[in-house]
């Protein structure tokens, strides 16, 4: 294992990577409020809670975000969903851990197919279970979660009675405003046909399980961390466009807040950063894993949403620069492996 010192410098530079604000959101205003939260890195104290989840624990996760379900609840983003399946894949053969991951009905084919092409598995949690304990198989646990505010509350209530997660983990998952709606970056409100996971995420803080969440905007699971920079400096952070007389920002808080430019960039550097503590570089979610998860995600229409395009771009950043921040990842960790 690398010593601390150089898992530090790792960390910086990691974080420093996936933080240029190259989509011009304001991120950067939010990484430095994070990082001073933080007292360091946000990608380093990621991976260190990740990493500190017990041999054979339990985490549960989101990604995948509704977009135009007033056109059809069928369609999600491509921002959230590879990014969450390099943290997952890490996590199980990191830590040998049963990842359950909590989206809409509606997003369950597509972001399943997502997770089976990282090379994890979807069973059911008892399979799951029996997988884990004879180590003979990746998998992931894939369940769909409520749409509305009262069904959320008591599956929310229910889930963490059952599964009693070590740890919730979020990349890309819109939270409620302070008026209780879900807007997109583009201050629309967009609470239809979305899963009301924000509100696990709030029981679960509650309850004091370990939180750790990644965004890229704002209006994310997580950013309550930051409300009062995310109204100052994001675009619509302060007046959306829907008329409910508030802004994006979310206000579901966590533990540890991953801000970046493309969320999927702040998992891939979490992902380096486990590589990094662990030693092992099969951890890594590398540039050709990229390219397959990119084109798993056009094969079962995801969209870019910036363009409103299936393709192969994220956030309206072109292919090629999801395979740079892989690449990069990979160079600046390439010490401690």
């Amino acid at each position: 294992m690398a010593d601390a010192a150089l898992i530090t410098r790792l960390d910086d530079r990691l974080d420093q990577l996936v933080n240029i604000d190259i989509g011009e959101r304001g991120v950067e205003h939010l990484f430095a409020a994070a990082r001073a939260l933080q007292g360091g890195s946000l990608v380093g104290a990621a991976a260190d809670a990740l990493m500190a989840v017990p041999e054979g624990g339990t985490v549960v996760m989101t990604t995948g975000s509704v977009s135009r379900a007033w056109i059809t609840p069928e369609l999600g983003e491509n921002d959230g969903p590879s990014g969450a399946a390099a943290v997952a894949r890490a996590l199980v053969m990191a830590r040998n851990a049963t990842c359950v991951m909590l989206c809409e009905a509606t997003l369950l084919p597509a972001i399943r197919a997502v997770m089976q092409a990282s090379g994890l598995f979807p069973v059911t949690f008892e399979q799951a279970q029996i997988a884990r304990d004879d180590r003979s198989l990746a998998t992931i646990v894939m369940l769909p979660f409520a749409t509305d505010d009262e069904g959320g509350a008591r599956e929310a209530v229910a889930l963490l009675d059952h599964l009693q997660p070590d740890l919730l983990f979020s990349t890309e998952r819109v939270g409620r405003n302070d008026k209780g709606v879900y807007h997109s970056m583009r201050g629309i409100d967009y609470g239809m046909g979305r899963a009301r996971i924000d509100l696990l995420f709030d029981e679960g803080l509650r309850r004091g399980i370990p939180t750790v969440a990644v965004g890229d905007g704002g209006n994310e699971i997580g950013m309550g961390r930051v409300a009062a920079h995310v109204t100052a400096h994001v675009p619509y952070g302060d007046t959306c466009q829907c008329g409910c007389g508030g802004g994006i920002g979310a206000v579901t808080s966590c533990d540890v807040l991953v801000t970046a430019a493309c969320s999927n960039w702040g998992c891939t550097a979490i992902a380096a950063a486990m590589a990094a503590r662990a030693g092992a570089a099969k951890l890594l979610h590398t540039p050709e894993r990229e390219a397959l998860l990119l084109d798993t995600m056009v094969a079962n229409g995801l969209i870019n949403s910036t363009h409103g395009l299936v393709d192969d771009s994220v956030d309206g950043f072109p292919r090629h620069s999801h395979l740079a921040i892989a690449e990069l990842c990979r160079s600046i960790v390439s010490r401690a492996l």
